[in-house]
């Protein structure tokens, strides 16, 4: 049913893990395959791309949903529609920032400040160009084709680059004199698929997987039996994403507790749980939470 374009290089392996772990297995004959498919009947095929590519195959209707950056919509004005961000790795986990730099010791302090004419190296040459225009800057914009950052001082005045922290930038002796833009991983769908009943029931069941997957990363299912007096002392131990689930136990036997707590705090609250009456714990990895 849906056609599926997913990225290339450096978001392909977490995006495969991520399939994965929601039970949508990408399936291709070898690691340099272009094309893959997924044992799923909403699924009819699977190419593999660079992300730069996705949102313009995307809404041209080559393909009903894909996965790609914020960034990319934006350089090839692409009309998409979009199911939401997808924070699944370190690479996606925090936004990039699209910014205009300069060299350290460089007169300008703001945009405004550059001059008419300004010499600007950018891989964003349609964001960059509409954003000079928009601050009523004429700049001569000049496609970069990598180390964009090592082209200042000598070949032109500012770049603009993406940057996650600003280190970078920052270790190359630039300095950031605006933000353009904020990027996430987004998923996103071809308008007229969209309109589809069927597609559209498709695609969002898709991304109720995909998203199950992310709630559940981190946390763990916690279970455990307490008695009457105890109830209380260890209903106010446990964080929870909403209350904890409380059952009575057959006869006089107490009750049953479960909740979801992050796991980076199981270590710190299985000990004080048992401290204040709790047995029978036990600790669960969740493979999806679906709200």
């Amino acid at each position: 049913m849906l056609k599926l374009v997913l990225p290339k290089g450096s978001l392909e392996k977490a995006t495969l893990e991520l399939f994965a772990a929601a039970d949508l297995t990408v399936n291709r004959s070898s690691s340099v395959d272009y094309k893959a498919t997924i044992d799923d009947p909403r699924i009819e095929s699977v190419r593999i791309l660079r992300p730069q590519e996705i949102p313009m195959y995307v809404a041209e209707g080559m393909f009903d949903l894909g996965i790609t950056g914020r960034d990319w919509i934006e350089e090839t004005s692409s009309t998409v529609e979009s199911l939401g961000e997808l924070h699944y790795s370190k690479a996606t986990s925090r936004p990039i920032r699209m910014v205009v730099a300069v060299a350290g010791d460089s007169p300008y302090k703001r945009v405004e400040d550059l001059p008419q004419g300004v010499r600007v190296s950018t891989e964003y040459p349609v964001v960059t160009r509409r954003f000079f225009e928009s601050k009523g800057i004429e700049a001569d914009i000049r496609l970069s084709y990598g180390a964009t950052e090592a082209k200042i001082p000598d070949i032109v005045d500012c770049i603009v680059e993406i940057t996650e922290t600003g280190r970078a930038l920052k270790a190359a002796g630039l300095r950031e004199i605006d933000q353009i833009l904020q990027s996430y991983t987004e998923l996103v769908a071809n308008p007229v698929s969209y309109e589809d009943p069927d597609k559209r029931h498709a695609m969002h069941q898709v991304r109720t997987l995909l998203q199950g997957v992310l709630e559940a990363r981190g946390k763990v299912l916690v279970k455990l039996n307490v008695g009457d007096s105890d109830l209380n002392d260890v209903i106010g131990l446990l964080p929870s994403m909403k209350a904890p689930t409380v059952s009575k136990l057959h006869g006089d036997g107490g009750y049953a507790v479960e909740t979801v707590v992050p796991k980076r705090e199981i270590n710190i609250l299985i000990p004080a749980l048992k401290d204040a009456g709790a047995s029978d714990i036990i600790e669960l990895p969740l493979a999806k939470i679906v709200h």
